[in-house]
C-alpha cells in the first residue's frame, strides 16, 4: 500500500490538472513527440522571408495544399513553419491583439498542415537581425517577446497539442549564452502557463549551432526539445550567398567532399589574399562523411548528458552555384549522421535557394529526386 501510494505522489507531482485535462511535464512526453519529427521540411518563405509581402493571395499560394499533400507523400512528417514575428502584430489587430489578416491566414496554414497528419513546428523566425538586436541588453525587448508569446501560444494552445510545437526563436543572434538561457526560461514559463499541452523547441543563442548549443542546459521544464543548426562547412553551403560573409558572392562550383585538383580554381575566384586564405582551409580541413559525423556526436553527447531529446531543424546547401550532385552528397551524410545518433531532422527548404523541390507560379512543385533519394525519402 505504501509502495503504490509513493508512486501516486510521484505522478500528480509530474503532472498538473488544467481544465480537466492532465499534461506530465516530465520529459517523456519530449522524448515521446521527438519520435514524431523524424524527417522535416522548413517552409521559409510563406509566412517570414517573402519579398513580396504576406498578402491573402501569397499565403495561399506561395505554398497550398497540393504542397503539403506532395511533402506528406514523399515521407516526410513534419514542417517547419517560419512566422515573422512583426507581422504578427501589424493592423488590422484583432481581440487577442494579433493581425487579423496575417493570423488567419497562419491558422488556415496550421489547420492544412494538421489535416495532412503532419506535425508542425511554429517558429518565431524574423526575417533579419532588427527585430533581435534589442535582446542583447533591453529587458523591455525581452518583455516585448514574452508578451507576443503568451498571446500566440493562447491562440493554439486549443488545437492538437501532441502535434503543435513552438520553436521560442530562430537563431537568436549575438547574445551572451547566460542572457540568453534566462529569456529562454521567461519565455517557456509564459508559454507554459497558456500552453500547458504543448512541447517547446529551445535552442542555443547566435547562430544555433553546436557550439551554441553545448553554452546552455536543459530548462526548468521537461516538456522541451533541444534544437541545434548544421551548415558546416559554410565555405561550402553557401558558396555563392550574397549575405553575411562578402567574399561567399565570388565563389561557385566548391564539390563535397573537396577534391586537390579543384582547389587552384575555386581560389582564383576570390580577389584578396586574406579570403583566399580562408577558404582554402575547407580543403586542408578535410571534410568528408567522419568529420561530419564526429560534429554530429558531439551535439548528441550533450543530449545524453542532459537527459534530453535533441532535433536538428536546419540543414541544407544554398544551390544557385552549386553542383548538384555535391549539393545531395553533403545532404546525404549530415542526415546520416544524425539518423546514426537518434537526431531528428528538418532539411532547410521547401521551394527557393535551398529549396528541395521547385516551383513555377501556378503550376505544381516538382522534388528535386536525387536530393529526396539523398534524404532516404520516397520519391
Amino acid at each position: 500500500m505504501r509502495y503504490r501510494l509513493c508512486w501516486l505522489l510521484v505522478f500528480l507531482f509530474a503532472t498538473k490538472l488544467v481544465g480537466g485535462q492532465s499534461y506530465t511535464h516530465d520529459s517523456q512526453t519530449a522524448f515521446a513527440r521527438a519520435q514524431g519529427l523524424k524527417r522535416g521540411v522548413n517552409l521559409a518563405g510563406w509566412f517570414s522571408q517573402s519579398p513580396n509581402g504576406y498578402s491573402s493571395f501569397h499565403t495561399s499560394t506561395y505554398i497550398d495544399d497540393g504542397d503539403i499533400a506532395l511533402i506528406a507523400k514523399l515521407g516526410f512528417d513534419n514542417v517547419r513553419l517560419s512566422v515573422d514575428p512583426v507581422q504578427l502584430e501589424e493592423s488590422p489587430r484583432d481581440e487577442e491583439g494579433l493581425n487579423a489578416n496575417f493570423t488567419a491566414g497562419l491558422d488556415r496554414a496550421v489547420d492544412m498542415v494538421l489535416a495532412h497528419g503532419l506535425a508542425v513546428l511554429i517558429d518565431f523566425h524574423p526575417p533579419d537581425n532588427t527585430s533581435k538586436l534589442p535582446l542583447r541588453d533591453s529587458d523591455a525587448a525581452v518583455e516585448h517577446l514574452v508578451g507576443l508569446w503568451r498571446r500566440v501560444a493562447a491562440h493554439y494552445a486549443s488545437r492538437d497539442s501532441d502535434r503543435i510545437f513552438f520553436e521560442i526563436l530562430n537563431e537568436p543572434g549575438a547574445i551572451d549564452p547566460r542572457r540568453w538561457a534566462v529569456i529562454e526560461q521567461r519565455v517557456a514559463t509564459v508559454i507554459r502557463e497558456v500552453a500547458p499541452g504543448n512541447t517547446i523547441i529551445a535552442t542555443g543563442p547566435n547562430g544555433s549551432s553546436i557550439a551554441d548549443l553545448l553554452t546552455q542546459g536543459p530548462l526548468k521544464d521537461g516538456n522541451v526539445i533541444y534544437n541545434f543548426h548544421f551548415y558546416q562547412p559554410h565555405e561550402f553551403t553557401h558558396q555563392g550567398a550574397s549575405w553575411a560573409v562578402p567574399w561567399w558572392r565570388y565563389t561557385h562550383g566548391i564539390p563535397y567532399p573537396p577534391t586537390a585538383a579543384s582547389m587552384a580554381e575555386s581560389l582564383k575566384e576570390v580577389p584578396d589574399a586574406a579570403s583566399r586564405y580562408a577558404l582554402e582551409e575547407y580543403w586542408l580541413d578535410g571534410w568528408n562523411a567522419q568529420r561530419i559525423q564526429m560534429l554530429v556526436d558531439e551535439a548528441a553527447a550533450w543530449g545524453e548528458t542532459n537527459h534530453v531529446p535533441l532535433i536538428c531543424n536546419e540543414f541544407g546547401v544554398f544551390r544557385n552555384h552549386t553542383d548538384a550532385a555535391s549539393a545531395d552528397s553533403w545532404l546525404h551524410d549530415v542526415r546520416v549522421a544524425l539518423e546514426k545518433d537518434g537526431i531528428g531532422w528538418t532539411v532547410w527548404c521547401y521551394l527557393a535557394g535551398f529549396g528541395i523541390a521547385t516551383k513555377e507560379a501556378g503550376q505544381q512543385a516538382e522534388p528535386r529526386l536525387t536530393t529526396i533519394e539523398a534524404l532516404g525519402l520516397r520519391k
